[in-house]
């Protein structure tokens, strides 16, 4: 069996996250069946990560074996022909049988995008809030959550994961226009994470918070002191990164 990594986008707003799910249509569900019909050959993918419903990917990497040699161009061009138009192939290679997308991966970026006007034309992709966050405020915030902490406090209660400690390397928002962007990055993210935070930071923006009642938030281990979580509809997986030895370079394409 030969093993290859797939680059590739989605908007999630049809599909119930990427996983498989019994009751809804998925990213990793349309992905299986389409390589499957194409190589004729049972094929299924495992994903970097888990995207929630309605969360997007503006970039995303999976893997999976198959017992034959791949014409990468021919099969890229292929799928994305097949694929429905809110799913594009990027790039397919070849990788080490030892690659795993999820487990390989040293970093993961998102981004959540904010408006405060009311969108025409990007409406799925940002929620709107009615007020103008302070994003020194935000941003002061943002740096109580760099570092290796437990995040038990922005999870989803009841996952299966053995612990909550994360190693957060950048948290910044940014303003551009009538947006607000908050880009984050770290080593792995819990379910939920990065939407608790957003939810989080827009209250030390709405003044409901003070910067270092973040600090209070994480130390507590409490999902009920943190924010809300904030609609799936403006968070993107930006960017996964690996070693350089796997040579899976990342488009970066991006919404900004």
């Amino acid at each position: 069996m030969k093993r290859y990594a797939v680059q590739l986008a989605y908007d999630g707003t049809n599909y119930c996250g990427w996983q498989i799910q019994p009751n809804g249509e998925t990213v990793q569900e349309v992905l299986n069946k389409a390589f499957s019909l194409l190589l004729r050959q049972n094929i299924a993918l495992t994903g970097c990560g888990r995207t929630d419903s309605g969360v997007h990917a503006a970039y995303y990497v999976a893997h999976f074996d198959a017992d034959i040699n791949i014409d990468y161009n021919q099969l890229t061009n292929k799928l994305n022909s097949f694929l429905p138009d809110d799913i594009r192939i990027f790039n397919i290679i070849s990788v080490p049988e030892d690659f795993n997308s999820r487990y390989n991966a040293i970093k993961r970026t998102y981004k959540y995008y904010i408006c405060t006007q009311k969108q025409v034309f990007n409406n799925k992709y940002s929620w709107r809030v009615h007020f103008e966050p302070d994003i020194e405020l935000m941003n002061a915030a943002c740096k109580i959550l760099i570092g290796e902490k437990d995040f038990t406090s922005f999870s989803k209660l009841h996952t299966d994961t053995a612990n909550n400690i994360c190693n957060v390397s950048e948290a910044k928002w940014v303003k551009d226009g009538e947006n607000f962007i908050f880009t984050v990055s770290a080593n792995r993210f819990l379910r939920n994470m990065v939407r608790a935070m957003v939810g989080t930071l827009i209250e030390v923006g709405n003044n409901k918070l003070n910067p270092a009642d973040v600090s209070d938030i994480l130390e507590v281990k409490n999902r009920c002191k943190a924010g809300q979580s904030v609609p799936a509809k403006g968070l993107f997986l930006y960017d996964v990164v690996y070693e350089d030895e796997y040579n899976i370079t990342s488009p970066h394409y991006s919404y900004d």
